[in-house]
């Protein structure tokens, strides 16, 4: 009806994704705190008087005001709260973690509107450690998918047969099994990872950083390779982002 107002809510946000549409605005969407994934229109963004367009960048963190609509709701207002993507625009390798982290959780919340807080915890974090930390990273990106796949219930099983859940580090690793398998359970076509891999796997589950900071390259890659094997098998089909993280280690800035 003419005159009627719509519903307005506040939430603070991770942006994830911001998409084109008409000549001067864009799509974009957030993984709020209480309301899980959104999807919103922001108008006038693209024009270069536009108040807002800057704090409505990939990986910002950020406090809005939005108005319900029938398809799309609309942002009204918008405050940055801590513009992490600003930090690391032209940091290649933390760049292109960050967008795995983004594609990740927009991947793990399906269904637009329902609440995931400890994924908006997790993902604010890991951006968070992409701008403010010297960690490698590569390493934050493999400790986020290893928790985000926690939260959702894909946790690969290290200290325990994935299978017959007999305890130990066993020394094979099958994707389609779950995990570490004992020699009894194992089968055909299974990985067989360095025991410095899995111990990596753990320290990056558990967040045990100094174990994770003295992990060699090969260590690394070997760890990384397992993870997003892991994670696009759950997933049912590859993030596009992943093959471009930067897999060459760096030294801190």
């Amino acid at each position: 009806m003419p005159g009627l107002r719509r519903p307005v809510f506040r939430d603070d946000a991770v942006v994830l994704r911001c998409q084109k549409i008409g000549e001067s605005d864009r799509v974009i969407t957030l993984l709020t705190r209480r309301h899980g994934r959104v999807r919103a229109v922001a108008r006038g963004v693209r024009r270069t008087m536009s108040r807002i367009g800057g704090r409505l960048e990939p990986f910002g963190h950020v406090d809005l005001q939005i108005t319900e609509g029938r398809s799309l709701h609309t942002i009204s207002q918008v405050e940055g709260v801590e513009l992490y993507g600003k930090r690391f625009l032209a940091d290649y390798s933390r760049y292109t973690a960050a967008s795995a982290v983004a594609e990740t959780a927009e991947r793990l919340t399906p269904v637009e509107e329902e609440p995931a807080l400890r994924l908006f915890l997790l993902t604010l974090a890991a951006v968070r450690a992409l701008a403010e930390t010297g960690r490698p990273a590569t390493l934050v990106l493999d400790a986020y998918l290893l928790r985000a796949m926690g939260l959702a219930g894909w946790a690969p099983a290290l200290t325990a047969c994935a299978v017959c859940g007999a305890p130990g580090q066993h020394r094979s690793f099958s994707v389609p099994a779950g995990g570490c398998v004992c020699p009894d359970c194992r089968p055909p076509g299974a990985a067989h990872p360095a025991p410095a891999t899995l111990d990596l796997m753990a320290a990056l589950a558990g967040g045990d950083w100094g174990v994770a900071g003295r992990a060699e390259v090969f260590t690394r890659r070997e760890c990384s390779g397992l993870v997003a094997a892991h994670l696009q098998w759950h997933l049912e089909r590859g993030l596009r982002s992943l093959p471009l993280v930067d897999r060459e280690p760096r030294e801190p800035a």
